[in-house]
């Protein structure tokens, strides 16, 4: 009988969002033999339509929207060399306040222990080592963000599989750099999607952060996923930066180690130290 491999199982809420924050490591870790599975629970129906139409305006078709990025979807773990891709095809619920978060198949009005269930299917079958999601807060308020870190919190509760559970975050160091490349690129937060006010709430102090992956080595990797969601490109600036800075930019991932059954010391500088 062949050893199981080691597995990383990222739950993320939209199509693009896996590349972001959690590109690097999805990738490094494929190309050192680990299986990785990418969940991604919406169907990004609320994304810009073909020429930047916007979600309520004419032309924007939701469902032809959902397909194409599905398209994009798989081009970009084509890229970083996803192992398996697992859809829970939720409809996208928006931004914090739109009409789409109380539509009655929105992932935002879905109950949590239904869709946690559905979760917990998934890592029953490939019994994940590692899991990544998004803190309390969706890491910037965003509706499918936050129901994606309790749908992943309440279905690892429920299997007790993963030795350890991460959620992404960004280092104040990190932001204020990211705030002025921003302003280098003539790009404000709210362009960014990022409330004016919000940067200094976003992510924690260098010092509590738990694990830093370099993920250098897979910028251009990380680069090419992101770009795969051409559709979206209007809204991804990081995409305006060019591989080289954007890897630089972009090429440590960061995260809060919040559960271990390891026992591997912090700070950390590997998702499966205490593993291997």
């Amino acid at each position: 009988m062949t050893e199981r491999s080691l597995t990383l199982m990222a739950v993320h809420a939209h199509p693009d969002d896996e590349a972001t924050s959690s590109g690097g490591v999805l990738a490094r870790y494929a190309a050192e033999g680990i299986t990785t599975v990418l969940v991604t629970c919406t169907d990004g129906r609320c994304g810009d339509g073909p020429g930047g139409v916007k979600p309520g305006d004419p032309g924007h078709d939701p469902l032809a929207v959902a397909a194409m990025r599905r398209a994009e979807l798989e081009a970009s773990c084509a890229a970083l060399k996803v192992t398996h891709l697992e859809l829970l095809e939720y409809a996208d619920s928006g931004m914090m306040g739109w009409p789409t978060n109380d539509a009655p198949d929105s992932f935002w009005s879905t109950p949590v222990d239904e869709a946690a269930k559905r979760l917990a299917e998934l890592i029953r079958r490939y019994e994940p080592d590692v899991v990544v999601t998004y803190d309390e807060n969706g890491f910037y308020g965003h509706p499918d963000h936050i129901q994606a870190h309790r749908v992943t919190m309440a279905a690892v509760a429920l299997t007790d599989i993963p030795a350890k559970v991460y959620w992404t975050t960004a280092p104040h160091s990190a932001m204020a750099d990211f705030g002025k490349v921003l302003r280098e690129f003539g790009v404000d937060w709210e362009e960014a999607g990022i409330e004016e006010d919000a940067p200094a709430q976003l992510g924690l102090p260098d010092e509590e952060i738990s694990t830093w992956v370099d993920t250098r080595a897979y910028g251009a990797q990380k680069y090419d996923a992101l770009a795969a969601h051409a559709s979206q490109s209007e809204n991804i600036m990081f995409l305006r930066m060019g591989k080289e800075r954007f890897t630089e930019l972009m090429g440590i991932e960061t995260f809060l180690r919040v559960r271990d059954r390891t026992g591997a010391a912090l700070p950390e500088d590997d998702l499966f130290a205490g593993l291997r």
